[in-house]
């Protein structure tokens, strides 16, 4: 296992990172279909990623209505120590008003009752879900730095927040010297580029890390689905959650998949094994979510960290799925050489 720097943090997380979307549920609506695992198959899958290397888990207090974080707790209890834990709120966690949201109410209510579900005395890096378009992010931001001095949190991120929200964000945290937003966790993948366009240069210039989920598209990019709607692997997130939670162009993510089978079979690895590896070359992103309903679906992602892709994969991946480039990407990246006089040119 490869470790990478966490934003300007000076913490080494691992470049895989176990999610627990797949933990408890039995019954739900939603999450009883994405795996519904016990705390047996927990223990199982948490141990096999922390002996091979993972030292980052990603949970949620949504997950499951908050047993997800519950099984993780448990899991890791002996080994607090060598996890880097993550887990995130914003969603709704009950019928009250003020269960979601990022008011300081909720803020303190959340990470209280994460803190005892996970049974420990605190949280290595705690994510606001999404954007509240009702709080104004100054007083979310106070909470939170609140939450970090008083030694319940050791940083803060985000999740699903545009560049822009995150810029304005960072701002704030400057100007009333507030804990700063260290990652932004996003959906990123060769079907959904999306991130490139703004979130990947903000994350560049202002050393903020991406943190991937979904790198498999809802198990898209498994391979393990056909043209004309057939599927190979009914146990797929796809295919029992029963809608596409992730968006993107199926008729074009097919041909993207045709090109991953060939990349995976020179290097006679599976195409989910490549598509992670592929996002692990890419710029700003310092780790990749990976989660399982299955011990050999873990180990098989779990390999992609020792997966280095050729030239020509990386070329021939990025020619089948690469996005149009947006307005004002494409006019700024025209007239940039011109700001470099031709004699100074390499």
């Amino acid at each position: 296992m490869k470790y990478r720097l966490l934003g300007r943090t000076g913490v080494w997380v691992s470049e895989i990172s176990l999610g627990t979307m797949t933990f408890g549920g039995k019954g739900h609506a939603v999450y009883g279909k994405l795996g519904a695992l016990g705390q047996d198959e927990v223990d199982r899958m948490v141990g096999t990623a922390l002996d091979a290397g993972v030292n980052f888990v990603d949970t949620a207090d949504a997950y499951a209505d908050g047993e997800s974080e519950e099984l993780v707790g448990r899991a890791i209890q002996h080994r607090r120590r060598d996890v880097v834990l993550a887990t995130k709120f914003r969603a709704p966690v009950g019928p009250g008003p003020n269960d979601q949201g990022l008011s300081r109410l909720h803020v303190m209510r959340a990470l209280e009752d994460s803190l005892r579900r996970l049974k420990t005395d605190y949280i290595d890096l705690y994510h606001i879900h999404n954007y509240d378009q009702l709080t104004p992010m100054e007083e979310t931001l106070a909470a939170l730095d609140d939450a970090v001095r008083q030694g319940k949190v050791r940083y803060v991120a985000a999740a699903n927040l545009a560049a822009w929200q995150i810029s304005k964000a960072l701002g704030i945290s400057a100007r009333y010297d507030r804990a700063r937003f260290v990652a932004n966790q996003v959906h990123y993948s060769l079907v959904s580029r999306d991130a490139e366009r703004d979130l990947v240069p903000m994350a560049e210039d202002e050393g903020v890390s991406l943190t991937v989920w979904s790198p498999l598209a809802g198990g898209f990019l498994s391979g393990k689905f056909e043209r004309g709607g057939a599927v190979a692997d009914v146990e797929s997130r796809r295919s029992q959650v029963g809608f596409d939670f992730v968006q993107f162009d199926e008729a074009r993510g097919f041909d993207v998949v045709d090109v991953l089978r060939t990349v995976a079979a020179r290097h006679d690895a599976s195409p989910a094994r490549v598509a992670i590896a592929w996002l692990l070359t890419r710029p700003a992103v310092t780790s990749v979510i990976v989660g399982a309903r299955r011990m050999d679906q873990l180990t098989d992602n779990l390999a992609a960290a020792e997966l280095t892709l050729t030239e020509q994969d990386l070329a021939e991946l990025d020619e089948v799925s690469r996005p149009p480039v947006a307005y004002p990407n494409w006019i700024q990246a025209a007239f940039a050489p011109g700001r470099i006089p031709a004699a100074n040119r390499a």
